[in-house]
């Protein structure tokens, strides 16, 4: 979403812009059927030239499905690398290692800057594994470490990638931004139209459904109180695991996320918006939908790491109720003091737009990356690899 709107808006500048990536299948983690048996595809979108590469795409996230992903990311990106004339810069997107070193040995193939940008480092802490950690850290190491300037998204992630060896005069803070209008229907209008009862409270999840969120705990809290509409809407590698966990709870529901016109009123028709961390992961991500949360003006209700990046921001926002992680009913008993407590309710409800309008606009947030390009381009360029000679056979001894 984010790298999607970062190229469209260089080439709506007049920028020609050329997007290497794989395949559409996130976030449900299934390659989208008109792209079955494609290996390379050229596409234009929104003015810019999209060159995808075939690749796996591991039906649960396991550490080896992971490495299998990531080495045919790094397989098809390296050996299959798109034939255009130099570029003045090449960017890439972390978490997914595999971009980070296609990026980096892209750069110093053309000798251009090089300039990633972080939104969550799987090697730090990442939840599914050691071997897996350390490797993807060995590899984010790699990257980050051969760029001009890294942009990050959350303070909380500089400490990290100076760990990582990335001077800390180098890093730059690029946060996310909320990309949706705000909601335009009336509220009981958008419930009625999706099945909500007038009166009961609503708490809804919407995003990914991977190993990272701790969705079964919102499971475990619709059990607590049948009375309460607990929604999970998205997709991803765990939803049908999580549909049969449920066993057919029925004041659970599992709908599709809605298209973008349509997203902000659901979120808005929502009585508390969940987010859900588990607490092994540290809360070093971001979570991608919590600006579109702040935007819709409803309480956040979140189970996360008490120092994570995604407690630091709700804190400052001061849109949201923070409980331990995976406590089931420390998330109840919130959305509970939420329902009688109207005025606290109000409170946050208003904090969230306010916060989004002064710190996460689109156009703070675009400005502050075309800053980071333009300086990236006052550094000298990377050494273009040499390719040392063919060594000779030495002569053959006389006969």
């Amino acid at each position: 979403m984010y790298a999607t709107q970062i190229a469209e808006h260089w080439a709506a500048g007049g920028a020609e812009v050329h997007v290497l990536t794989g395949m559409p299948h996130y976030p449900a983690w299934r390659l989208d059927p008109a792209y079955a048996g494609v290996r390379r595809a050229e596409e234009e979108r929104g003015g810019v030239r999209v060159h995808r590469r075939a690749h796996t795409v591991p039906a649960r996230q396991t550490p080896l499905g992971r490495v299998r992903f990531e080495l045919s990311l790094l397989r098809g990106g390296l050996g299959a690398s798109p034939g255009i004339e130099r570029p003045d810069a090449v960017f890439a997107q972390l978490p997914t290692p595999a971009a980070g070193v296609i990026g980096a040995r892209l750069a110093q193939r053309y000798g251009v800057p090089y300039v990633p940008v972080v939104r969550n480092l799987l090697g730090a802490g990442g939840g599914r594994g050691r071997a897996w950690s350390a490797l993807a850290g060995a590899v984010e190491r790699y990257a980050l470490r051969r760029a001009a300037l890294v942009g990050v998204v959350h303070e909380s992630i500089v400490a990290e990638v100076a760990a990582m060896g990335v001077p800390a005069d180098r890093i730059r803070l690029i946060p996310n931004w909320s990309h949706l209008p705000g909601a335009s229907r009336p509220r009981e209008e958008m419930r009625a139209r999706l099945g909500w009862r007038p009166g009961q409270t609503v708490a809804l999840y919407s995003g990914a459904m991977g190993a990272e969120q701790d969705l079964d705990v919102l499971i475990r809290m619709a059990r607590l109180d049948p009375g309460l509409r607990v929604v999970l809407m998205g997709a991803g590698e765990r939803r049908e695991e999580l549909r049969a966990l449920a066993g057919g709870l029925p004041n659970l529901d599992f709908p599709p996320t809605p298209q973008d016109a349509e997203y902000p009123d659901v979120l808005a028709a929502a009585d508390a918006l969940l987010l859900t961390q588990r607490a092994a992961l540290g809360g070093t991500a971001v979570p991608p939908e919590l600006p579109a949360y702040l935007a819709a003006g409803r309480p956040i209700v979140a189970a996360v790491p008490p120092l994570g990046a995604t407690a630091q921001e709700l804190h400052r926002s001061g849109a949201a109720l923070l409980v331990p992680p995976e406590d089931a009913g420390a998330l109840l008993a919130a959305i509970h003091s939420l329902a009688a407590d109207p005025p606290r309710t109000a409170t946050l409800s208003s904090a969230g737009p306010a916060y989004t309008t002064t710190h996460l606009t689109r156009e703070a947030a675009l400005t502050r990356v075309d800053a980071l390009l333009a300086e990236a381009l006052t550094f000298p360029p990377p050494a273009r690899p040499t390719i040392p000679p063919m060594p000779t056979a030495p002569p053959r001894p006389p006969t």
